[in-house]
């Protein structure tokens, strides 16, 4: 710690306070902006930020003096978050879609950005460090102002300069994306599912003529064409086309309402990916080709679009499907991509280890993937390593609330192949994290065991989690530099060989 001030104003004086003080300061928190210096320091309990000199009236906090020189010790809340973006410009989110490479970081807990920083100090896509969910929120009653306030402190606590995402994820109505808008995030992903019609690949030839008349446009558009994609052949019969314009029109007109009506002028800063990934029936080749096409003759602008790929990218385990199909799927989805001008974004991506080397290798290294769940894994993963004991509770908990949370999320876990808690050794409770059915039980029940209550209105385990977490910090950040370098190493390996 000695020296750390002393290129900044009043620099000998503030080191000299700081070591009498013992205070315990994060090294690469140490910035200065005029005759301010502003640094964290580790807490018992949590996190602070000080701020030395003139600024310090800008900040909620405890006020002070000492030397002759004014600073507060204030804490981490949204005030003091916008009055540091506006001090330091790194600490604020930007937009990311439009870099080669993307990675989306779901912080369901608001505590894995440490791991996910010193991960992407060493790889060039850019990390998407606010990505949530309206469900992810109401699940574990958070805020979109806390989910960007997090990754502000933690950018300016580790010294993280090189640019970061803040996505608005799955949003679905107009007033979860103002909200989001609103607050600043830089990435809004329309899921437009509700307005993606289902089961029409089951109609018959007399059923869908009575529901869907192709219009002169779309005849001219695409029968008896063929669209060659870097030698993939997409052709439209006038079977597929009526399939495809009966399931997808709402869903383009109402993506194409959202533009015109928040995006167009330019007013937000902020990228536009569209998800039609949460359906049940896979995109075809020539569906995406069809969404493409049609939102980019309606003027609408977009980043990237997440398709749903055939086989099944359930939550939090392997792909699960033909790998050879959804090669020869994915070559054509990225030659779509290419052909418009975006990147191909792939939803569900967390731990899909059998589809990363193709991914990077036919979308050229240009791709947009999103993680969620499996950081919340590694956190669970490291409690089933530090506390065998609070682990046991908890997964017995879980086992009780399956059936509720199964309504939020498409798994086919099966709880009998998971082996009872009692009968494994300690040490064998992380060997759980291997299985699918015991990661699927833990990955959809986050929301439950984070803010369910006992009878006197306490949480049945978030404040023993969160103190486990806080107190080993460093363990779970080491396990996710791990975990989700792996995602990174094998989507890099696919064009980097």
């Amino acid at each position: 710690m000695e020296n750390l001030f002393l290129s900044c104003a009043n620099g000998a004086q503030i080191n000299k306070l700081i070591e009498d003080s013992g205070l315990n300061v994060y090294p690469f928190s140490v910035n200065s902006k005029g005759n301010s210096v502003y640094f964290m320091i580790n807490c018992t309990q949590e996190d602070m930020l000080v701020v030395y000199g003139e600024d310090c009236a800008n900040f909620d906090g405890e006020g002070a003096e000492a030397d002759g020189i004014e600073y507060k010790i204030c804490p981490l809340n949204h005030h003091n978050a916008l009055e540091l973006k506006k001090a330091f410009p790194f600490t604020a989110p930007i937009r990311v879609l439009g870099k080669k490479r993307s990675f989306g970081l779901g912080d369901r807990l608001g505590i894995a950005t440490p791991g996910h920083i010193r991960l992407f100090k060493e790889y060039d896509a850019y990390p998407v460090f606010s990505q949530q969910s309206i469900r992810e929120l109401n699940l574990t009653q958070r805020t979109y102002e806390d989910v960007l306030d997090v990754a502000t402190f933690y950018t300016f606590r580790d010294g993280y300069k090189d640019g970061y995402g803040a996505d608005g994820d799955h949003l679905k109505t107009e007033a979860d994306i103002e909200y989001a808008l609103s607050l600043g995030f830089t990435m809004i992903t329309l899921d437009s599912s509700e307005h993606i019609k289902v089961g029409v690949e089951a109609l018959t030839a007399e059923e869908l003529d009575k529901r869907v008349t192709l219009t002169d446009e779309y005849r001219q558009r695409y029968l008896n064409k063929k669209f060659d994609l870097e030698g993939s052949i997409v052709e439209f019969d006038e079977d597929t086309l009526k399939r495809t314009v009966l399931i997808y029109q709402d869903a383009i007109a109402y993506t194409t309402h959202i533009y015109n009506k928040y995006l167009a002028s330019g007013k937000y800063d902020c990228d536009f990916e569209i998800s039609i990934d949460e359906t049940a029936t896979p995109t075809t080749p020539e569906q995406h080709f069809f969404v493409a096409n049609e939102l980019t003759l309606s003027g609408v602008s977009f980043q990237t679009v997440a398709p749903r790929f055939c086989g099944e990218f359930q939550k939090g385990v392997d792909y699960i499907g033909d790998i050879a199909q959804f090669e020869r799927e994915l070559i054509v989805h990225a030659a779509i991509a290419r052909h418009f001008g975006y990147k191909l974004s792939i939803h569900s991506g967390s731990d899909k280890f059998a589809t990363f080397k193709l991914i990077g290798k036919y979308t050229g290294g240009r791709f947009h993937v999103k993680t969620a769940g499996t950081n919340w894994l590694e956190a669970m993963r490291a409690v089933a390593q530090i506390n065998p004991g609070l682990y046991r509770e908890v997964h017995k908990y879980a086992l009780s609330r399956f059936d509720d949370a199964r309504k939020f999320y498409h798994v086919t876990t099966d709880l009998t192949k998971i082996p009872d808690v009692d009968t494994l050794e300690d040490d064998k409770l992380p060997w759980l994290f291997t299985l699918n059915d015991a990661r699927q039980l833990i990955h959809i029940t986050y929301g439950y065991i984070l803010t369910d209550k006992d009878e006197n209105g306490n949480y049945v385990f978030r404040d023993k989690l969160y103190t486990l977490w806080r107190e080993n910090e460093a363990v779970y950040a080491d396990m996710l530099y791990n975990h989700i370098g792996k995602h990174l190493s094998l989507l890099y390996s696919g064009f980097e060989e």
